[in-house]
């Protein structure tokens, strides 16, 4: 799982995707700019640092507008300038271009096309919910965001769209000098796969985990992750069910996924998170997340378990970047705003659009259908009830990823492809703002190539890193 990219951020040209609408080679589309009264289209940015726009519950409804589509724009306008950090969600572009507007194509993201190219591309993949990385990632492993009443009583949840509870980092940001540890008292899929004696593990990468849960926070500072440092991206350890189980050490490092595919014991069920250095949660450079995506892709395929592996990368949100897709209206809380889907694996279909309606829900479908026999997160039936408004695997919109798969097909050789591809992209200037104005403006001095160069010995070394052994 990767972090604040819209579906047509990264591949909306890509041909034969629902992609950004065009007339004559050119984006038919134009979002206005109250600031100056024009409008803006989608245009190809080929900055590796991106600023994107506010991406909490508020402004997933101000982008969407009614199915409109069109506050893109007046949301990163109406974003925070001087802020500490530029992750700040609530940041905007204090001034300059709208970059939420910009996209890449397959000559800024290499990688990326070629495994939608080789394998399976999905243009209808869309966020559970429409919100911020926290309640992604509660979705991703348990189907539902919420805040518990009551530590260890799962009927005292209730709804939490954008404020389920905090971990104590984010506790701190809002003034408490003493924070608790929140209590996930609802059931979550580890839950099922526990009581089924499937294996699992959650792979954290050691760094930081730029995001804020306040739309309006003035600065957020990142914060520390590891396995042993739950968080907005390592949630699991929160969960009752995880600790009343004994699985709090199924939260590893990432060192560890590197040297369970080269063992060949990886586990049935894997989540890998990133750090903020390699998230492409901006300001993070986008070649640096491809470096790093390309790592453990390339990690599976040299393993023992490459011919019964199906490898999901998607991203958590949409990070406040143009999509032109109104998602479906499920229930209370989703779907989100569209994100880029992928799915790699020998037996995936060869060159296939899959333009089923799918969320990260799709993925927790798959796994119980797989290995749990269809068992569902449904408190009717699964032995430990809990208030959720609904089923989310059950929702008639949702798609099912078996159809990405040809099992009749003998299983294809692994694609090892470059860690440091060849890109379009242009490095920012090392010492001035991450915004597209600044570096655009130096783009072609000799500040910008050495910006270039520097950038490249970077991913370099990030390539000889995750060809050896990673450091979780």
């Amino acid at each position: 799982m990767q972090e604040n990219r819209s579906f047509d951020s990264y591949f909306g040209t890509y041909p034969g995707a629902d992609g950004i609408p065009m007339r004559g080679g050119q984006p038919a589309v134009c979002i206005s700019d109250p600031r100056s009264g024009t409008c803006v289209r989608p245009f190809h940015d080929r900055q590796d640092r991106n600023l994107g726009g506010p991406h909490g519950a508020a402004s997933a409804t101000a982008d969407i507008d009614g199915g409109r589509m069109d506050g893109f724009v007046q949301q990163q306008q109406a974003g925070l300038a001087g802020c500490a950090q530029t992750f700040n969600p609530a940041c905007g572009d204090g001034g300059g271009a709208s970059d939420v507007m910009g996209y890449h194509n397959g000559a800024d993201i290499p990688n990326y096309w070629t495994y939608a190219r080789d394998f399976v591309l999905q243009d209808h993949m869309f966020e559970s919910n429409a919100s911020w990385s926290l309640p992604a990632h509660l979705y991703l492993v348990s189907e539902w965001s919420a805040w518990c009443r009551r530590q260890g009583d799962p009927m005292s949840c209730q709804n939490a769209l954008q404020s389920p509870g905090n971990p104590p980092d984010f506790q701190r940001r809002l003034g408490i000098r003493a924070p608790v540890a929140p209590d996930y008292a609802w059931t979550d899929l580890t839950y099922l796969l526990h009581r089924d004696g499937v294996s699992w593990g959650y792979y954290v990468f050691t760094g930081s985990e730029p995001d804020c849960e306040n739309d309006q926070a003035m600065s957020c500072a990142a914060v520390g992750q590891s396995a042993r440092t739950p968080g907005i991206w390592n949630p699991l350890p929160y969960f009752d069910t995880v600790r009343q189980d004994g699985q709090v050490g199924n939260v590893r490092s990432l060192s560890d996924f590197f040297s369970a595919a080269k063992a060949g014991t990886l586990p049935a069920v894997s989540w890998i998170g990133p750090n903020g250095r390699v998230s492409e949660h901006p300001p993070a450079l986008v070649s640096a997340g491809q470096t790093y995506v390309t790592g453990l892709i390339n990690a599976v395929m040299r393993g023992p378990d490459w011919n019964s592996t199906a490898i999901f990368l998607s991203w958590d949100d949409w990070g406040g970047f143009y999509d032109h897709i109104a998602p479906p209206r499920v229930d209370a809380n989703g779907y989100g705003l569209r994100v880029p889907g992928l799915v790699i694996s020998p037996y995936a279909r060869h060159g296939y659009i899959d333009h089923q309606t799918l969320s990260a829900d799709a993925y927790v479908k798959f796994i119980e259908d797989d290995f749990l026999g269809g068992q569902r997160l449904d408190p009717h039936t699964d032995g430990r009830p809990d208030p959720r408004p609904d089923v989310r695997e059950a929702a008639p919109e949702l798609g099912d990823l078996s159809s990405d798969f040809d099992f009749s097909q003998a299983p294809r050789p692994p694609e090892i492809l470059p860690l440091d591809p060849k890109t379009d992209l242009l490095a920012p200037v090392p010492g001035t703002p991450g915004g597209p104005a600044s570096t655009r403006a130096a783009g072609g001095g000799r500040a910008a190539r050495r910006g270039r160069r520097s950038a490249r010995l970077r991913r370099r070394a990030a390539a000889r890193r995750l060809s050896g052994s990673a450091t979780g």
